[in-house]
């Protein structure tokens, strides 16, 4: 079993839920040097989550996004936590329900992701924000 770990960068996304699987697999080309095995993505933030969601329908995101503003609402009248604006523990909340990190099987160099599955970034906070991943390839050569 060999590991490999690298920092990703993601740059210029707003408040949403964006598919991140393409910048994922861009920025690891070392998958394609180990047989199989299994890749770790850790998101370095509070305001924002990773999760595996279908890849098709655009509608799939625009509910979850609905769906968690009815449920956690950007309203500081809810929350104790108030420095920095009304998205901001709404957003750390979110964050902690949906988690901050994923591990995804691999093989021949691709992920083993289902036909309608995609990685996305779950931004919470309005505005853009530079988010890092940790991601951690460990597998057989």
């Amino acid at each position: 079993m060999d590991i490999f770990q690298r920092t990703i960068h993601l740059e210029g996304f707003g408040q949403g839920i964006h598919c991140i699987t393409d910048h994922i697999t861009g920025q690891l080309p070392e998958l394609e040097q180990y047989r199989c095995g299994l890749v770790h993505l850790f998101l370095q933030h509070t305001s924002a989550a990773l999760t595996l969601g279908e890849n098709t329908d655009p509608d799939v995101r625009a509910d979850l996004v609905e769906h968690l503003q009815r449920l956690i609402p950007d309203d500081l009248r809810l929350y104790r936590h108030r420095i920095e604006g009304a998205d901001d523990a709404s957003s750390h909340i979110k964050s902690a329900v949906i988690g901050a990190s994923l591990v995804l099987p691999f093989a021949d160099g691709r992920l083993l992701l289902g036909t309608w599955q995609g990685i996305y970034l779950c931004e919470f906070r309005t505005g853009r924000h530079r988010r890092s991943i940790i991601a951690t390839i460990i597998g057989a050569r």
